[in-house]
């Protein structure tokens, strides 16, 4: 069996309970080292193969857990965060399937969980903003043409951007073009999680500035919106002259 697991944002209790026992379990770890934190690999138990998937081919990766499987053993592909996002799974789920080899996924805490936790933010607030976009900067993989940094800030929303840390003059100008103020508060938060996790407050109009100041240039993810402000509505749910299916609303 093949498990693929999040790993999380970074520190070692952030993997979830199920995703340790998996690391326990395995007879061979595949991980994304350039990304998941390897003092995880602590977790695995002794005669486990270790396998660092940033030196390693597609075919190369899948070779590894068919192989796995065959002999009867259990394999984990540990992604880093959660491995729905940016993960790259898809094309080994159908590897897998054609090959006949079962596999299952183990969710995981995304660092854009973790960066938000470092900022003491909520990416919802009431009147401000009930929506996230997450997204990237086009590079060697191309972005959908109606996806660009700039489409997506006309709608003026929370943002949080991936693998564009070294991108940031061209992040700051997509988002200036789009519509987003010079001054709309943003973030850059490094290795969200981590023991030398860093947080940067700036704004739009700084943002390229202030990761240059800070030599932050991979590893991090971009935060942009209101969010970050300071004004705000107070939630219906505990307005105590809010009905809900729990409580009813007093009357003032």
């Amino acid at each position: 069996m093949i498990h693929f697991v999040g790993a999380g944002p970074g520190a070692l209790d952030l993997i979830t309970l199920r995703g340790w026992r998996l690391l326990q379990q395995a007879d061979a770890i595949v991980y994304a080292g350039s990304l998941v934190n390897p003092e995880l690999l602590q977790y695995a138990r002794s005669g486990c193969e270790l396998h660092n998937s940033a030196e390693m081919t597609l075919d190369e990766v899948i070779a590894v857990l068919v192989r796995v499987h065959r002999a009867g053993g259990v394999a984990v592909r540990l992604h880093t965060g959660d491995p729905a996002i940016y993960g790259a799974i898809r094309e080994q789920f159908d590897r897998l399937r054609a090959a006949g080899v079962p596999f299952t996924v183990c969710p995981g805490v995304s660092s854009l969980f973790a960066a938000a936790a470092a900022l003491e933010a909520e990416y919802t607030l009431p009147e401000v903003s009930q929506s996230l976009i997450v997204t990237r900067m086009t590079g060697r993989t191309a972005m959908p043409t109606q996806e660009s940094i700039a489409a997506f800030a006309t709608h003026g929303t929370t943002m949080v951007i991936f693998l564009s840390a070294g991108m940031c003059q061209a992040v700051q100008a997509e988002l200036l073009t789009g519509g987003y103020a010079a001054d709309t508060p943003a973030a850059i938060v490094y290795k969200a999680s981590w023991p030398d996790e860093r947080v940067c407050r700036c704004t739009v109009g700084t943002l390229a500035e202030c990761a240059a100041r800070e030599g932050i240039d991979h590893l991090a993810l971009l935060l942009v919106g209101h969010f970050l402000g300071e004004d705000y509505a107070l939630s219906k749910l505990y307005d105590p002259t809010f009905s809900t299916a729990f409580r009813q609303g007093k009357q003032e």
